[in-house]
């Protein structure tokens, strides 16, 4: 099993950038999953981000198709969201998602807040 872990959230200006990244504890590859990034703002639901597919495709949600790249390190078995000119509206809470078959797995999430 997985249990992944985000980091590299913090408090940021608008116009900044920040790079999360998204690993197994025990240091499993995520080569074979599909790793998506998700943000849960309070109030809100949870939505897509981006996501990676095991064969190296990406896809993004709207907002983030311009300013939010995903990317895979096999050798570090890392997943990054590589996010650059935030916006306040980019405040929430970001989480890693792993998939493969019937399998899901959630990581705890990472706190990204972008005020002046």
């Amino acid at each position: 099993q997985l249990h992944l872990v985000e980091s590299g959230g913090g408090l940021v200006q608008p116009g900044g950038s920040l790079r999360l990244s998204c690993a197994d504890s025990k240091a499993t590859s995520l080569s074979f999953y599909t790793v998506k990034w998700y943000r849960q703002s309070p109030g809100e639901q949870r939505e897509l981000v981006a996501g990676s597919g095991s064969g190296g495709s990406t896809d993004y949600a709207h907002f983030a198709r311009d300013r939010f790249t995903i990317s895979r390190d096999p050798a570090k078995k890392t997943v990054y969201l590589q996010m650059d000119n935030l916006k306040p509206e980019d405040t929430a809470t970001y989480y890693c998602n792993a998939g493969l078959g019937g399998f899901t797995c959630w990581g705890q999430g990472t706190q990204v807040t972008v005020s002046p």
